[in-house]
């Protein structure tokens, strides 16, 4: 087990032996004293009653200071980020999803669908999340479910608040998720946004161990009608790039246009034209998951990363903690 954050747990435990020193070494100032000689002690400490308590006394002295160097070496281990390789067999095959959002964020259709995956994160093990709007990196892929989870309720929420009522300063911050942009000599494409989430897979070049899915939620065509501004990218390229990165895309379509239906038959995806409203959305968001890219690993392949471990010193420290809280409730009876 390594430690990524390892002077957190260097300055932890010098903390500790000092703490140790000043309780155990005499104070170098301290006066000597006579103590007052009492009668018959020595019958007295002879007692068995008298032993039993001072036995009593000193296995609770003990176990309460073992336990507190326990929960509190445990504390700082845990701090300090340990890490380690986690693996698992091609079933449980880490599942990278990457959300490419091209409808606007006030769109009822865009909260439902980040409130569907908002729902779904608190449910992930092994999978990263992400979430790329038309001009920004909104989520990167991150195993942080809970900060996806929150992120994604905010934005769902813009979409269903009323135009009158007011915003948290979170959900004013999530509002901007495609700050408008325009440029002299370009317009964006479907396919430019497709590419953009591309990218947002690490390596996003070459294949790779995990699973890789991006659901694109938005209309066929983001173009104006006439537009003659150029894109960076066609359709063709993007196939090209999702293909090579064992990528799959599935399109919801809020609006037809464009050679979308390609692209996903090309990858392996699934492409969902959005005439059912919610609950349509919802069964193909079903079906998506029901449907999951293959593994690139052989059947028998153990697929491993590098990542925080802190299950070992947590749980220590919870089982110290239980014990010196019912220590403590026993040496008070």
């Amino acid at each position: 087990m390594a430690l990524s954050w390892w002077p957190v747990a260097v300055v932890g435990f010098v903390c500790l032996a000092a703490a140790v020193a000043l309780a155990v070494l005499p104070s170098l100032d301290r006066e000597i004293r006579e103590l007052r000689p009492l009668a018959n002690t020595s019958r007295l400490t002879r007692l068995p009653e008298y032993a039993r308590v001072a036995r009593r006394r000193t296995l609770s002295v003990v176990a309460t200071v073992a336990l507190l160097l326990i929960l509190f070496t445990a504390a700082t281990l845990a701090s300090a980020r340990p890490s380690g390789w986690w693996s698992s067999r091609s079933g449980d095959t880490p599942h990278d999803i990457m959300l490419c959002v091209g409808q606007p964020a006030t769109d009822p259709t865009t909260a439902t669908f980040l409130s569907h995956f908002a729902a779904q994160a608190g449910t992930y093990g092994t999978q990263r999340i992400g979430l790329t709007s038309p001009n920004r990196r909104v989520i990167p892929l991150t195993r942080d479910y809970s900060y996806a989870a929150e992120t994604l309720t905010d934005i769902a929420e813009v979409g269903r608040a009323d135009g009158d009522s007011e915003l948290s300063s979170a959900q004013r911050t999530a509002a901007s998720f495609a700050p408008a942009v325009s440029y002299l000599d370009y317009a964006p494409s479907v396919a430019d946004l497709l590419a953009l989430c591309i990218t947002g897979f690490p390596s996003f070049d070459a294949p790779s161990a995990h699973r890789r899915s991006l659901i694109y939620l938005g209309p066929g065509e983001l173009r104006a009608p006439g537009e003659t501004r150029a894109a960076l990218f066609d359709d063709q390229q993007v196939t090209d790039m999702a293909t090579e990165a064992g990528i799959q895309v599935n399109l919801l379509a809020s609006s037809p246009g464009g050679g979308l239906r390609d692209i996903t038959e090309a990858t392996g995806g699934q492409y969902v034209s959005l005439d059912a409203g919610d609950t349509g959305m919802i069964r193909a968001l079903d079906r998506i998951r029901d449907n999951p890219p293959d593994p690139t690993a052989p059947s028998d392949t153990v697929a491993a990363w590098y990542g925080d471990s802190p299950n070992v010193p947590l749980s220590v420290a919870a089982v110290a903690s239980l014990l010196l809280a019912l220590a403590l409730v026993v040496l008070r009876r």
